[in-house]
């Protein structure tokens, strides 16, 4: 049976994603700092190359996979949280994700000795946990479970904790200092275990968003028609919510607050995969990945032998995306 033109144009648009997120990865390892090539790649991979070209290939490695998880994340939260709230503008750090995590750095660096980026990851995960919770808690008091409630809850915690933030940082240099490597977003300076220890986040998420899926696609429709055709408005939103903040959790403590991933991807899916919320998380775990490590592949080469850390290029790419964003939203307002 001949599929359907838009099933058929859908397949091929995620053969073509998928496709590109393989060459991104391919282009991870390849490219860098140190010049190499996709032969050198090959040697590596063959066994036939000389141990500093192996040292410095594998050395890629770890912000690969990094970059691959934090993408996928970060890109279905954000489709999650914009499914949710019926906002095309809402992104992970809605939740008050990026503010609980970067209170905890800031207080594990001024009170508890923590230093580098490294021992930033182990404090940004309890504390970005912990805010996107909080805000859940506070959105759903009273039984409300609003979105506009949740908002408002998101927007009272980050602006407490920026304020806290924003606080420690102007007033102990120290802090600043270690600090600002942190806030930026980098792949780099991380090795596995930071991505073992936020594995178990992000697979837990993910499988609760595919297994939610078409319990949300219910909710296009709205609270009363949801709960017409079986589903629970309250029960799948509080649902999403959670499966957004544990995958932000996972991305942000394991490379630090990166914009406009949760943001621009979704609106690249939905594009891509139409209305339907199982097909925008599919495009979405597979498009967030490679547009990261993309940039993060324009960062290392664009300043060489420096590199620019990726929440810059990604701040470049996602604004013109939330400037079309907005357009679109006053063309169809």
């Amino acid at each position: 049976m001949k599929a359907p033109p838009a099933t058929g144009r859908r397949v091929l648009l995620f053969a073509g994603a998928v496709l590109a997120l393989a060459l991104a990865v391919l282009a991870s390892i390849a490219f860098g700092s140190h010049p190499t090539s996709l032969g050198d790649v090959v040697a590596v991979l063959s066994g036939t190359a000389d141990p500093n070209l192996v040292t410095v290939v594998e050395s890629r490695y770890p912000r690969t996979a990094l970059g691959i998880l934090a993408g996928l994340c970060l890109a279905v939260a954000g489709t999650l949280m914009q499914g949710v709230t019926r906002n095309p503008l809402a992104d992970p750090g809605l939740l008050g994700i990026t503010a609980g995590a970067s209170a905890a750095v800031v207080t594990s660096i001024a009170f508890l000795g923590a230093a580098g980026q490294g021992g930033a990851v182990w404090w940004a995960l309890p504390g970005a946990l912990l805010a996107g919770l909080v805000v859940h808690v506070i959105g759903s008091a009273g039984g409300g479970g609003g979105v506009a409630r949740l908002v408002l809850a998101g927007a009272v915690v980050t602006a407490v904790l920026s304020a806290y933030v924003q606080a420690a940082t102007l007033s102990l240099p120290r802090v600043f200092d270690s600090y600002r490597y942190w806030v930026v977003g980098a792949l780099g300076g991380r090795d596995f275990p930071v991505l073992w220890s936020v594995l178990p986040l992000a697979v837990a998420g993910l499988v609760l968003a595919v297994l939610l899926a078409p319990g949300l696609n219910t909710l296009a429709l709205g609270d009363q028609s949801a709960a017409a055709l079986g589903a629970s408005p309250a029960l799948m939103r509080a649902g999403g919510l959670l499966a957004a903040i544990l995958l932000s959790t996972a991305a942000t403590a394991a490379v630090g607050p990166i914009a406009f991933v949760g943001l621009a991807v979704p609106h690249i899916a939905r594009a891509m995969s139409g209305v339907d919320m199982r097909a925008q998380i599919a495009f979405s775990a597979v498009v967030g990945p490679a547009l990261l490590l993309l940039a993060d592949v324009a960062g290392r080469i664009v300043l060489q032998p420096q590199e620019l850390m990726v929440g810059v290029i990604t701040a470049f790419i996602g604004a013109p995306a939330l400037l079309l964003a907005v357009r679109r939203m006053r063309g169809t307002s």
